[in-house]
Protein backbone atom coordinates (compact mmCIF):
# COMPACT_ATOMS: atom_id res chain seq x y z
CA UNK A 1 0.00 0.00 0.00
CA UNK A 2 2.79 2.46 0.86
CA UNK A 3 4.46 1.85 -2.45
CA UNK A 4 1.20 2.45 -4.37
CA UNK A 5 0.28 5.15 -2.72
CA UNK A 6 4.08 6.75 -3.33
CA UNK A 7 3.14 5.59 -7.04
CA UNK A 8 0.17 7.53 -6.90
CA UNK A 9 1.29 11.09 -5.63
CA UNK A 10 4.62 10.58 -8.29
CA UNK A 11 2.37 10.27 -11.01
CA UNK A 12 0.70 13.17 -10.13
CA UNK A 13 3.68 15.36 -9.31
CA UNK A 14 5.10 13.99 -12.98
CA UNK A 15 1.55 15.33 -14.54
CA UNK A 16 1.74 18.38 -13.23
CA UNK A 17 5.44 18.93 -14.36
CA UNK A 18 4.32 17.73 -18.27
CA UNK A 19 1.70 20.11 -18.52
CA UNK A 20 3.79 23.13 -17.82
CA UNK A 21 6.04 21.73 -20.84
CA UNK A 22 5.66 24.03 -23.85
CA UNK A 23 7.08 22.11 -26.57
CA UNK A 24 4.71 19.79 -28.22
CA UNK A 25 5.11 15.94 -28.75
CA UNK A 26 6.76 14.63 -31.93
CA UNK A 27 4.48 11.87 -33.65
CA UNK A 28 5.56 8.75 -33.02
CA UNK A 29 6.99 6.99 -36.67
CA UNK A 30 9.08 4.26 -34.56
CA UNK A 31 8.36 1.98 -31.77
CA UNK A 32 11.06 0.61 -29.19
CA UNK A 33 11.03 -1.52 -26.27
CA UNK A 34 12.35 -0.74 -23.19
CA UNK A 35 14.67 -3.75 -21.44
CA UNK A 36 16.59 -3.23 -18.24
CA UNK A 37 18.91 -6.00 -17.21
CA UNK A 38 20.52 -6.85 -13.63
CA UNK A 39 17.26 -6.82 -11.61
CA UNK A 40 17.10 -6.28 -8.85
CA UNK A 41 19.76 -4.02 -8.96
CA UNK A 42 23.76 -3.95 -10.35
CA UNK A 43 25.81 -4.77 -7.32
CA UNK A 44 28.50 -2.41 -6.39
CA UNK A 45 31.59 -4.17 -4.69
CA UNK A 46 30.95 -6.98 -2.42
CA UNK A 47 27.65 -5.89 -0.29
CA UNK A 48 24.46 -4.78 -2.38
CA UNK A 49 23.41 -2.19 -1.06
CA UNK A 50 19.83 -2.45 0.31
CA UNK A 51 18.67 1.24 0.61
CA UNK A 52 20.21 2.10 -3.03
CA UNK A 53 18.42 -0.84 -4.49
CA UNK A 54 14.62 0.09 -3.24
CA UNK A 55 15.23 3.60 -4.15
CA UNK A 56 16.67 2.61 -7.47
CA UNK A 57 13.49 0.40 -8.32
CA UNK A 58 11.09 2.71 -7.11
CA UNK A 59 12.22 5.77 -9.19
CA UNK A 60 12.77 3.66 -12.51
CA UNK A 61 9.09 1.73 -11.99
CA UNK A 62 6.97 4.87 -11.11
CA UNK A 63 8.21 6.61 -14.19
CA UNK A 64 7.58 3.97 -16.44
CA UNK A 65 4.03 2.85 -14.78
CA UNK A 66 3.17 7.00 -14.98
CA UNK A 67 4.25 7.05 -18.27
CA UNK A 68 3.01 3.93 -19.26
CA UNK A 69 5.62 2.61 -21.12
CA UNK A 70 6.29 -1.18 -20.83
CA UNK A 71 9.40 -2.48 -19.91
CA UNK A 72 10.86 -6.24 -19.44
CA UNK A 73 13.61 -6.52 -16.56
CA UNK A 74 16.05 -9.28 -17.02
CA UNK A 75 16.93 -10.76 -13.21
CA UNK A 76 19.79 -12.47 -11.81
CA UNK A 77 18.99 -14.69 -9.61
CA UNK A 78 22.04 -14.25 -7.05
CA UNK A 79 21.17 -10.52 -6.90
CA UNK A 80 17.77 -11.53 -5.62
CA UNK A 81 19.33 -13.49 -2.97
CA UNK A 82 21.78 -10.97 -2.19
CA UNK A 83 19.02 -8.82 -1.15
CA UNK A 84 17.18 -11.54 0.75
CA UNK A 85 13.50 -10.23 1.22
CA UNK A 86 13.80 -7.00 -0.19
CA UNK A 87 14.85 -8.70 -3.51
CA UNK A 88 11.58 -10.81 -4.10
CA UNK A 89 9.29 -7.68 -3.02
CA UNK A 90 11.07 -5.66 -5.35
CA UNK A 91 10.61 -8.23 -8.05
CA UNK A 92 6.81 -8.53 -7.71
CA UNK A 93 6.64 -4.77 -8.95
CA UNK A 94 7.48 -6.11 -12.03
CA UNK A 95 4.80 -8.70 -12.66
CA UNK A 96 1.79 -6.74 -12.73
CA UNK A 97 0.70 -4.12 -15.37
CA UNK A 98 2.88 -3.37 -18.20
CA UNK A 99 5.78 -4.27 -16.82
CA UNK A 100 7.25 -8.66 -17.13
CA UNK A 101 10.33 -10.48 -15.74
CA UNK A 102 12.39 -12.05 -17.54
CA UNK A 103 15.57 -14.56 -17.50
CA UNK A 104 18.92 -13.26 -16.79
CA UNK A 105 20.50 -16.71 -15.47
CA UNK A 106 21.33 -17.79 -11.83
CA UNK A 107 25.02 -15.64 -11.61
CA UNK A 108 25.83 -12.66 -14.18
CA UNK A 109 27.91 -15.53 -16.18
CA UNK A 110 29.74 -15.54 -19.71
CA UNK A 111 28.35 -18.09 -21.76
CA UNK A 112 31.73 -17.87 -23.42
CA UNK A 113 33.28 -19.77 -20.53
CA UNK A 114 30.75 -22.50 -20.21
CA UNK A 115 29.81 -26.30 -21.53
CA UNK A 116 26.45 -26.09 -22.49
CA UNK A 117 25.04 -27.84 -19.71
CA UNK A 118 26.45 -25.01 -17.29
CA UNK A 119 24.58 -23.01 -19.28
CA UNK A 120 21.53 -25.03 -19.43
CA UNK A 121 22.49 -24.90 -15.17
CA UNK A 122 22.52 -21.28 -14.99
CA UNK A 123 19.19 -20.83 -17.14
CA UNK A 124 17.33 -23.36 -14.79
CA UNK A 125 18.54 -21.91 -11.45
CA UNK A 126 17.82 -18.22 -12.75
CA UNK A 127 14.17 -19.40 -12.84
CA UNK A 128 13.93 -20.33 -8.58
CA UNK A 129 12.16 -16.61 -7.99
CA UNK A 130 10.48 -15.40 -11.57
CA UNK A 131 8.82 -18.96 -12.91
CA UNK A 132 6.03 -19.27 -9.37
CA UNK A 133 6.23 -15.32 -8.81
CA UNK A 134 4.97 -15.24 -12.66
CA UNK A 135 2.74 -18.63 -11.85
CA UNK A 136 0.95 -16.68 -9.19
CA UNK A 137 -0.26 -14.04 -11.51
CA UNK A 138 -1.00 -16.14 -14.18
CA UNK A 139 2.19 -15.28 -16.31
CA UNK A 140 5.30 -16.99 -17.73
CA UNK A 141 8.55 -16.37 -18.62
CA UNK A 142 9.30 -16.10 -22.57
CA UNK A 143 12.43 -14.26 -22.71
CA UNK A 144 16.10 -15.41 -21.81
CA UNK A 145 18.87 -12.63 -22.14
CA UNK A 146 22.40 -13.70 -22.21
CA UNK A 147 25.01 -11.61 -19.73
CA UNK A 148 27.29 -9.47 -22.01
CA UNK A 149 25.19 -10.64 -24.85
CA UNK A 150 27.31 -14.08 -25.50
CA UNK A 151 25.10 -16.05 -27.72
CA UNK A 152 28.03 -18.22 -28.77
CA UNK A 153 31.21 -17.69 -29.74
CA UNK A 154 31.28 -20.69 -32.14
CA UNK A 155 29.05 -21.95 -34.53
CA UNK A 156 28.31 -25.33 -32.24
CA UNK A 157 27.72 -23.37 -29.20
CA UNK A 158 25.46 -20.91 -31.00
CA UNK A 159 23.33 -23.60 -32.06
CA UNK A 160 23.48 -25.87 -29.12
CA UNK A 161 22.65 -22.64 -27.17
CA UNK A 162 19.18 -22.26 -29.13
CA UNK A 163 18.27 -25.79 -28.82
CA UNK A 164 18.71 -25.20 -24.83
CA UNK A 165 16.28 -21.91 -24.85
CA UNK A 166 13.99 -23.83 -27.25
CA UNK A 167 13.69 -26.98 -24.86
CA UNK A 168 13.02 -24.28 -21.95
CA UNK A 169 10.43 -22.23 -23.96
CA UNK A 170 12.34 -19.48 -23.93
CA UNK A 171 13.09 -16.86 -26.98
CA UNK A 172 16.10 -15.09 -27.12
CA UNK A 173 16.14 -11.33 -26.06
CA UNK A 174 17.50 -9.14 -28.61
CA UNK A 175 18.69 -5.62 -28.24
CA UNK A 176 19.50 -2.94 -30.68
CA UNK A 177 20.62 -0.09 -28.84
CA UNK A 178 23.35 0.38 -26.26
CA UNK A 179 24.65 3.44 -24.52
CA UNK A 180 27.38 1.83 -22.28
CA UNK A 181 25.60 2.93 -19.36
CA UNK A 182 27.45 0.96 -17.04
CA UNK A 183 30.47 3.04 -17.95
CA UNK A 184 28.69 6.05 -16.66
CA UNK A 185 27.44 4.19 -13.91
CA UNK A 186 31.02 3.49 -12.75
CA UNK A 187 32.02 7.04 -13.14
CA UNK A 188 28.89 8.05 -11.50
CA UNK A 189 29.15 5.72 -8.28
CA UNK A 190 32.68 6.82 -7.60
CA UNK A 191 31.42 10.53 -7.70
CA UNK A 192 28.47 9.69 -5.67
CA UNK A 193 30.63 8.25 -2.79
CA UNK A 194 33.12 11.47 -2.75
CA UNK A 195 29.61 12.99 -2.61
CA UNK A 196 31.09 15.25 -5.71
CA UNK A 197 27.57 16.70 -6.85
CA UNK A 198 29.17 18.75 -9.49
CA UNK A 199 30.71 15.66 -11.48
CA UNK A 200 27.63 13.45 -10.35
CA UNK A 201 25.83 16.64 -12.66
CA UNK A 202 27.83 16.80 -15.22
CA UNK A 203 27.86 12.57 -15.77
CA UNK A 204 24.34 12.70 -15.95
CA UNK A 205 24.31 15.57 -18.63
CA UNK A 206 27.20 13.54 -20.66
CA UNK A 207 25.32 10.18 -20.19
CA UNK A 208 22.44 11.83 -21.41
CA UNK A 209 24.07 13.56 -24.95
CA UNK A 210 25.36 10.55 -25.68
CA UNK A 211 22.49 8.26 -25.46
CA UNK A 212 20.94 10.64 -27.53
CA UNK A 213 23.56 10.07 -29.90
CA UNK A 214 23.79 6.75 -29.49
CA UNK A 215 20.11 6.71 -30.33
CA UNK A 216 20.24 8.40 -33.80
CA UNK A 217 23.30 5.93 -34.67
CA UNK A 218 21.49 2.78 -33.96
CA UNK A 219 18.49 3.82 -35.81
CA UNK A 220 20.48 4.58 -39.16
CA UNK A 221 22.24 1.29 -38.65
CA UNK A 222 19.94 -0.46 -38.37
CA UNK A 223 17.90 0.82 -41.57
CA UNK A 224 20.96 0.56 -43.65
CA UNK A 225 21.47 -3.03 -42.91
CA UNK A 226 18.25 -4.37 -42.80
CA UNK A 227 16.65 -1.69 -45.17
CA UNK A 228 13.82 -0.31 -43.43
CA UNK A 229 12.57 0.84 -40.11
CA UNK A 230 12.72 -1.72 -37.49
CA UNK A 231 11.54 -2.22 -33.54
CA UNK A 232 14.25 -0.71 -31.16
CA UNK A 233 15.06 -2.61 -28.73
CA UNK A 234 17.08 -0.10 -25.73
CA UNK A 235 19.41 -2.08 -23.52
CA UNK A 236 19.71 -0.52 -19.34
CA UNK A 237 20.73 -2.11 -16.45
CA UNK A 238 19.02 -1.07 -13.18
CA UNK A 239 21.71 1.13 -11.82
CA UNK A 240 22.13 4.51 -9.49
CA UNK A 241 22.74 6.46 -12.90
CA UNK A 242 19.65 5.18 -14.56
CA UNK A 243 17.14 5.28 -11.45
CA UNK A 244 18.87 9.34 -11.58
CA UNK A 245 17.52 9.90 -15.22
CA UNK A 246 14.93 7.54 -16.09
CA UNK A 247 12.47 10.27 -16.83
CA UNK A 248 14.75 12.21 -19.22
CA UNK A 249 16.03 9.19 -21.15
CA UNK A 250 12.38 8.26 -21.74
CA UNK A 251 11.82 12.00 -23.02
CA UNK A 252 14.82 11.02 -25.45
CA UNK A 253 12.61 8.60 -27.37
CA UNK A 254 9.77 11.09 -26.95
CA UNK A 255 11.07 13.55 -28.62
CA UNK A 256 13.29 11.11 -31.35
CA UNK A 257 9.41 10.34 -32.50
CA UNK A 258 9.17 6.70 -30.60
CA UNK A 259 6.35 4.93 -29.07
CA UNK A 260 6.76 2.37 -26.42
CA UNK A 261 5.89 -1.36 -27.07
CA UNK A 262 6.45 -4.47 -25.06
CA UNK A 263 9.53 -6.17 -25.73
CA UNK A 264 6.97 -9.19 -27.30
CA UNK A 265 5.33 -6.81 -29.92
CA UNK A 266 8.99 -5.70 -30.98
CA UNK A 267 10.40 -9.21 -31.28
CA UNK A 268 7.17 -9.79 -33.36
CA UNK A 269 8.62 -8.11 -36.11
CA UNK A 270 9.84 -10.82 -39.14
CA UNK A 271 13.19 -9.46 -38.31
CA UNK A 272 13.56 -11.43 -35.59
CA UNK A 273 12.37 -14.94 -36.25
CA UNK A 274 15.26 -16.25 -35.53
CA UNK A 275 18.78 -15.78 -33.63
CA UNK A 276 21.24 -14.10 -35.71
CA UNK A 277 23.49 -16.81 -37.64
CA UNK A 278 26.37 -15.49 -36.86
CA UNK A 279 29.15 -16.42 -34.00
CA UNK A 280 30.38 -13.87 -32.17
CA UNK A 281 32.73 -14.22 -29.13
CA UNK A 282 31.66 -10.66 -28.34
CA UNK A 283 28.32 -9.07 -27.38
CA UNK A 284 27.59 -6.40 -30.34
CA UNK A 285 24.09 -4.88 -30.62
CA UNK A 286 21.77 -6.96 -33.47
CA UNK A 287 22.57 -4.76 -36.13
CA UNK A 288 26.18 -5.43 -36.30
CA UNK A 289 24.89 -9.25 -36.30
CA UNK A 290 22.31 -8.62 -39.08
CA UNK A 291 25.00 -6.83 -41.27
CA UNK A 292 27.62 -10.34 -40.75
CA UNK A 293 24.48 -12.15 -41.72
CA UNK A 294 23.19 -10.22 -44.73
CA UNK A 295 27.15 -9.39 -46.02
CA UNK A 296 26.21 -5.67 -45.45
CA UNK A 297 30.01 -3.44 -45.04
CA UNK A 298 29.73 -1.44 -42.35
CA UNK A 299 32.34 0.46 -40.42
CA UNK A 300 32.10 0.30 -36.70
CA UNK A 301 34.70 3.52 -36.52
CA UNK A 302 31.24 5.32 -36.66
CA UNK A 303 29.94 4.66 -34.12
CA UNK A 304 31.13 7.16 -31.15
CA UNK A 305 32.64 5.90 -27.92
CA UNK A 306 31.92 7.20 -24.25
CA UNK A 307 33.84 10.39 -24.06
CA UNK A 308 37.45 10.06 -22.84
CA UNK A 309 37.23 11.54 -19.26
CA UNK A 310 34.66 8.53 -19.01
CA UNK A 311 36.99 5.99 -19.81
CA UNK A 312 39.27 7.85 -17.59
CA UNK A 313 36.71 7.79 -14.83
CA UNK A 314 36.28 4.45 -14.50
CA UNK A 315 40.06 3.61 -14.46
CA UNK A 316 39.73 5.77 -11.38
CA UNK A 317 37.33 4.06 -9.62
CA UNK A 318 39.01 0.86 -10.52
CA UNK A 319 42.34 1.71 -8.64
Amino acid sequence: MLFASLLLADCLTLGADASAQTTPPVAPRHVVAITFDDLPYVNEGAKTPVQAAVAAQHRIVQALRCGHVPATGFVNEDKVQALGPVGSRLLAEWNKGLLALGNHGYSHFDSNDLDVAGIEREIVKGEATIRPMAATAERGISFFRFPYNHVGDTEARRAAIGQVLAAHGYTLAASTIDTSDYMFNTAYEHAFAARQTAEMKRITRAYLDYSRTQIAYYDQLDRKVVGRDVPAIMLLHVNRLNAATIKPLLELFRSAGYRFVSLAEAQADPVYSAMPSVATKYGPMWGYRWARERHVKIDGRLEQEPPAWISAAVGDAAK
